[in-house]
């Protein structure tokens, strides 16, 4: 009987997922119209070293996509234009979306910079159904920020997720309440939420091609088959999701990483980096109002053997000097000499709330300079100003990664860009 309860619950949401199309490459579209129709792929410039961000609906058709090596891409896309990016950018619109989002419902759970889920159940009374503020939402963001945005209404997550990536550009595609199964039936199996490839060849090894085949299988076949997660597998095949849209929490950590043109052995180059990526990190800090208690050095030789150190800090900060003194420390330690490196990261983790924190936690000392300094950064951009040691060897930032959620959500975030 409570089951049968948690259904009819569940039916009675109305959830969106909201998700911009081509996010990164469809904003440096919007910055430079002349890019429009061209195969735009976002994560280095050509020639130089790193991976796939982003890539235009154009350059999808030739086969790339994201996390694909840039040279890759250039064998595939010899037309493309590749960009290194324009993180700030990125945020700053992704800012002004979520809050078009949030103007509709309080109940907004962000998963990466271009994707939220939201749950508008209490919103029909001022907006209308979940169907009709996704047209809403979809017609402000067009016409304040510019943006295409897909977006899947369901009674539940899963569902929403799966319809936003269905017709793809520009989709609205809706589940009615009650047609969750029949809706996921003729998918193929990859298509569900937490099916990756290695699940996805064991179900196909196990003769389940589409979703409707997987969900006709018993639960003591399916864990059997896949132990505890199958039963969470025939679950979601039949369209039921009773997880919550929790809105927005504070970052579990927060990091930038460089990657490099060419190798570095010289220690000085991998320290100047280090400040750079120290300085941008607590700049990050400070608009959350975080402060780190530790920090992790991120080292990735040639040969893309990758290694990661983490370091206590004397007392939490947000201070980028206190960073990068750390971070030093790390890297001096764990360096081999002579052996090149090809990318270095610097992530702040165990963070707090900066507000909750004592004048004994040294925050108070830092402020001021910090604040004038973030002040120049906002207004005249985040070059503006910089350490004196940096003017004659400041490398450029290929790409940062961004904040990491909380919540997981159906995919592991981009996040801005990981690795």
């Amino acid at each position: 009987m409570s089951d049968v309860r948690s259904s009819r619950t569940t039916r009675m949401r109305s959830i969106l997922h909201a998700d911009l199309d081509a996010f990164y490459a469809s904003v440096e579209v919007l910055d430079d119209p002349s890019l429009r129709g061209k195969p735009v792929i976002v994560g280095a410039a050509r020639g130089e070293r790193g991976v796939v961000s982003a890539a235009s609906y154009e350059a999808r058709q030739f086969g790339v996509h994201s996390a694909m090596p840039i040279r890759t891409a250039e064998r595939l896309c010899p037309s493309g234009v590749f960009l290194p990016g324009h993180p700030d950018r990125y945020r700053e619109l992704s800012d002004q979306v979520m809050a078009i989002f949030r103007s509709y419902t309080p109940l907004v759970e962000p998963i990466s910079l271009d994707e939220a889920f939201l749950d508008v159940t209490g919103s029909a009374a001022a907006f209308g159904n979940g169907e009709a503020i996704a047209r809403q939402i979809k017609s402000r963001v067009q016409s304040e920020a510019g943006l295409v945005v897909s977006v899947g209404v369901a009674s539940n997550k899963l569902c929403a997720k799966v319809a936003s990536d269905l017709r793809k550009p520009n989709a609205l595609v809706v589940v009615p309440p009650g047609e969750e199964a029949d809706f996921l039936a003729p998918l193929p199996v990859g298509r569900l939420w937490g099916v990756g490839p290695k699940a996805g060849q064991a179900l196909r090894e196990f003769g389940v091609q589409r979703v409707g085949e997987l969900a006709a299988l018993s639960d003591a076949t399916l864990r059997r088959r896949f132990g505890q997660h199958g039963g969470e597998l025939a679950r979601r095949a039949r369209g039921i999701d009773p997880s919550p849209v929790i809105p927005s929490q504070a970052p579990k950590s927060i990091g930038h990483e460089h990657t490099f043109e060419h190798d570095v052995v010289d220690p000085r180059h991998l320290e100047s980096t280090l400040l750079d990526l120290a300085e941008s990190v607590a700049t990050r800090l400070r608009r959350h109002d975080m402060a780190a208690g530790a920090v992790q050095l991120k080292l990735r030789y040639e040969g893309f053997e990758t290694l990661t150190r983490q370091e206590p800090l004397p007392h939490r900060t947000r201070d980028g000097e206190l960073l990068y003194a750390a971070g030093v420390e790390l890297l001096r330690r764990t360096l081999v000499a002579e052996r090149a490196v090809r990318l270095v990261g610097l992530t702040a983790i165990n963070l707090a709330d900066a507000q909750q924190l004592t004048l004994f936690d040294g925050l108070d000392r830092e402020e001021r300079l910090s604040a004038s300094i973030d002040a120049v950064r906002e207004r005249f951009g985040e070059n503006a100003i910089t350490r004196a040691r940096l003017l004659t060897d400041r490398p450029r930032r290929r790409f940062d990664f961004g904040e990491r959620p909380n919540k997981a959500g159906p995919r592991s975030a981009p996040q801005e860009l990981d690795e």
